[in-house]
């Protein structure tokens, strides 16, 4: 059995946003405080980590995993997904932590920590190889394949991932028709939905629902949403059957 459990399901400013009092930032349900998007994936060979927030500590700590971890997959190179990859010190003491990402978001990341993907590295710091992988290909993670899905985030191509038969998506206006073939047979879909009010950067919650539809009829589960919404209690209830509102801690199997 494999599983995804969702270690931030919030939009780059997090929820509460800082200073609100709306509805949903002032709700006291567990699942309206939402952290920045990342993910661990879980299979029969391997832990995969999909992006590292800045909020990765928090996320890991709560979680109070005590595993290692055999890759990370960065989508893009915003603060919100990859500000965490410093934190991931533990998981690479003794060993190499490989990450892939698009070559466009590897040479910001090589700008941005060159102390930590440098070849003469300060001791003590992350030990991380950074992989550039290309639009749909395919990593072996130990026995689990991996494969980097094109999407589009406005105007920037970033990468969703397919793992065995689950595809994760976030930060999505648009995916390329190579991508909806790879998607093809998925039995569970994670996609981003960011609010009800179009956003020239991220699918709204209805986009969201309109796109698993459009790939089959998958459990979904929507991620990467803002305050912009109501409560989780009540938003939940407008979702259609096989389509839910992920939120942080949940842990999904397929």
């Amino acid at each position: 059995m494999n599983r995804i459990t969702f270690l931030g399901t919030g939009t780059s400013t997090g929820v509460p946003y800082l200073g609100c009092d709306c509805p949903t930032c002032a709700s006291t349900d567990p699942r309206d405080k939402r952290l920045r998007c990342s993910a661990l994936v879980q299979t029969a060979s391997a832990n995969i980590l999909i992006d590292c927030s800045p909020d990765f500590r928090q996320q890991m700590l709560r979680l109070n995993f005590r595993g290692t971890l055999d890759a990370l997959f960065i989508t893009h190179e915003h603060y919100d997904h990859v500000g965490g990859i410093d934190d991931l010190r533990p998981f690479s003491y003794g060993r190499s932590l490989p990450i892939y990402a698009d070559p466009y978001a590897a040479a910001h990341l090589r700008q941005r920590l060159p102390y930590c993907l440098v070849e003469n590295k300060y001791p003590g710091v992350p030990q991380l190889q950074l992989y550039d992988l290309q639009p749909y290909d395919t990593v072996l993670v130990n026995d689990t394949e991996v494969t980097a899905l094109q999407v589009m985030h406005g105007q920037l191509p970033v990468f969703g991932y397919r793992i065995g038969d689950m595809a994760y998506i976030t930060d999505m206006t648009s995916v390329t028709p190579r991508t909806l073939e790879l998607l093809s047979g998925i039995r569970l879909l994670v996609v981003n939905g960011l609010r009800h009010r179009p956003h020239r950067t991220h699918q709204t919650i209805g986009q969201a629902i309109e796109f698993a539809r459009q790939i089959g009829n998958q459990p979904t589960y929507i991620i990467h949403m803002s305050h912009d919404i109501a409560p989780h209690a009540q938003e939940s209830l407008r979702m259609p059957q096989g389509i839910h509102l992920a939120y942080d801690g949940l842990a999904v199997e397929w």
